[in-house]
């Protein structure tokens, strides 16, 4: 053996090598700021027309005086409990109408969802226009064209007297006699013409986006239209029957279009009297409260019932 293999040196030991640390690349400024830049013109929005005049109501609520006079601060309460004890009536209609409003357009929004999710074909598009074809007029005319169709003595009226529903309706209360205009029918069936589109349009779209896949799946199983319906159909679609109602409900109970053409003394709305307190009685403090009141009502129902519906996922 050589000297020089003797004396040759280790080679030296490799360097562990450690990971190489990612760059961080820091986000500029503007990019960081360009999500809050879009949703600044919505947040104005929402305060200028929406959060503003909610504060306004709120300390016209509390005020206390006349227009003479003028009207003054002074956190009377009292204002919220003596319009409840008031009108009262007026709420309990206006839940009630609003309430059997939102049902009936349910019982015919959804079979007319249906169909035009699954069984329109070339003809959905064709059956979409005719839902939203009420919106091409105003609303106050399509309310006036109600007063003819249900006149004295028409054809409608005719027919239901024939086929004896006038006879139950009576015996409800909800017509007088031979006479359906300026009675509570009249005024549910405003609402329900009116609202009608509010629900067949969030159950559409909440029908159209179930997999066809699931029905064809529920089919091989050997399950029955009506099994599929209940356990497949009907659990998916319940966005849509959730967004469907609240959209229908929630205007209609504060309505009062509908009771001021269709309806009479007997049928107004809590809608009606806030309106009148507002423009002819000129008292905005007990209409103010009236306004708070129906909205905390109103939101109070909304959220139980969302609870209870098991579903958030809202149109």
């Amino acid at each position: 053996m050589s000297t020089s293999t003797l004396t040759e040196a280790p080679p030296p030991a490799p360097r562990p090598q450690t990971p190489e640390q990612p760059v961080r690349r820091t986000v500029p400024t503007r990019r960081r700021l360009v999500p809050y830049l879009l949703l600044l013109p919505g947040i104005l929005w929402l305060l200028v027309f929406f959060a503003l005049p909610l504060v306004y109501q709120a300390s016209t609520s509390v005020q206390t005086g006349s227009l003479e006079e003028g009207f003054e601060v002074t956190w009377h309460f009292p204002t919220y409990w003596e319009a409840l004890q008031e009108y009262y009536p007026q709420f309990i209609r206006s839940l009630l109408y609003a309430g059997t409003a939102t049902v009936l357009c349910l019982l015919l929004g959804y079979p007319l969802a249906y169909l035009i999710a699954f069984k329109a074909g070339r003809w959905r598009n064709l059956l979409l226009v005719l839902v939203i074809a009420p919106f091409f007029t105003s609303f106050l005319i399509r309310t006036l064209a109600w007063k003819t169709i249900l006149a004295d003595g028409g054809a409608v009226v005719g027919a239901l007297d024939a086929l004896y529903v006038l006879d139950v309706t009576n015996w409800l209360g909800w017509t007088e006699g031979n006479r359906v205009l300026a009675t509570p029918m009249a005024v549910v069936t405003g609402l329900t013409y009116n609202f009608l589109p509010f629900m067949i349009l969030p159950l559409y779209t909440s029908l159209e986006r179930i997999d066809g896949r699931l029905h064809e799946a529920a089919r091989d199983l050997y399950a029955s239209p009506v099994t599929t319906f209940r356990k497949v159909t009907f659990p998916l679609s319940m966005p849509g029957v959730v967004s469907g109602t609240l959209l229908t409900f929630i205007p209609a109970s504060g309505d009062y279009v509908n009771a001021e053409l269709l309806g009479s003394t007997d049928t107004k709305m809590v809608g009606n009297v806030i309106q009148s307190q507002f423009l002819r009685v000129l008292d905005y403090p007990t209409a103010a409260a009236l306004s708070f009141i129906l909205m905390a009502i109103v939101l109070l129902m909304v959220t139980v019932y969302i609870r209870r519906s098991g579903t958030e996922d809202l149109l």
